[in-house]
């Protein structure tokens, strides 16, 4: 077991897409690309096996194809978080074990799904996954997908347990995560990251640790762009940034009512670009005709935005 201390996150955390074939195989090509999409952009890190990676609808053999070679490919210039949400405790640890083994930073874990716990299930839950995981654990806040949240002094308790390092929050209340800002001013070694792009600014601002947009799959630079001006409290290139990333938000990943539309929007932007195919996972499928037309002048709009500004 890795004490919390160990290691030190903060940044820009790209959750990675999950580049797949015409077949829904692993994308062995586009992986290589993406990775070195976002590294050559100067993030501080990738997530693989998240949401925006569609870990939920991916086999266990794609899984551990894109563990071992995302790890392969980033050769240690940068930490690889892997996630283990799983509805089976037992398929996490799995997860986890593969991870160290193969050499990874971390790893992320939302509550298991489908079944809604109580509190002090989630706390036992997680405290037996930190002792059986040999890497560091990141709890991820997703209650959207997963019907559950980490309560406030359910993350105190957890961020005591050793080898708990931290909390990805990807639930957009921003009063719920300025408490936790507030809870951990004084702890430095307990990370905290916010999901939904649209709040990295305020979230670095008020002293977070980073970001993990789905964005900087694309246009990495930008993000670590707008980490660096939060850090420095440059409010005037914040705001520039931060207004670019807003329109990504309404521009690419709004195109429908949809849950999906931030995946489709996402993974066809890349496609436009040669990053990746734009295949996704059953049951969602990509944006097609006219809405991939679309789609594409938009992300072309953004681009020619962002070469003026980076």
């Amino acid at each position: 077991m890795t004490s919390q201390n160990s290691i030190s996150i903060n940044g820009i955390i790209p959750p990675l897409i999950t580049p797949l074939t015409e077949t829904k195989a692993l994308d062995f090509i586009s992986l290589s690309l993406l990775l070195e999409h976002i590294i050559k952009g100067g993030v501080h890190g990738v997530f693989i096996l998240g949401t925006t990676g569609e870990s939920a609808s991916l086999s266990m053999g794609l899984k551990v194809n894109l563990i071992e070679e995302t790890i392969k490919i980033v050769k240690d210039r940068i930490p690889v978080l892997v996630g283990v949400t799983d509805s089976s405790f037992e398929v996490s640890v799995e997860l986890a074990d593969l991870a160290h083994k193969l050499g990874a930073t971390a790893v992320v874990s939302a509550p298991p799904f489908y079944y809604k716990l109580s509190q002090n299930e989630l706390i036992s839950y997680y405290k037996k996954l930190a002792e059986r995981s040999r890497l560091p654990v990141y709890l991820y806040n997703m209650p959207s997908h997963t019907k559950i949240t980490f309560e406030i002094d359910t993350i105190k308790e957890l961020s005591n347990v050793p080898n708990i390092a931290g909390l990805k929050d990807s639930s957009g209340n921003a009063p719920y995560f300025q408490k936790l800002i507030h809870l951990f001013k004084d702890r430095s070694t307990f990370k905290l990251f916010v999901g939904p792009e649209e709040t990295i600014a305020e979230t670095v601002l008020m002293g977070g640790d980073g970001g993990v947009p789905g964005g900087a799959n694309l246009f990495p630079e930008l993000y670590v762009a707008l980490y660096d001006a939060a850090i420095r409290k440059d409010h005037s290139r914040t705001l520039l940034l931060h207004n670019l990333v807003m329109r990504i938000s309404s521009k690419i990943y709004n195109m429908d009512n949809n849950q999906s539309s931030y995946l489709k929007g996402l993974k066809g932007a890349l496609s436009t670009f040669g990053l990746c195919k734009d295949y996704l996972a059953e049951p969602i499928e990509p944006y097609l005709g006219k809405d991939k037309d679309n789609l594409k002048e938009r992300v072309n709009e953004i681009k020619n935005e962002l070469s003026e500004i980076i």
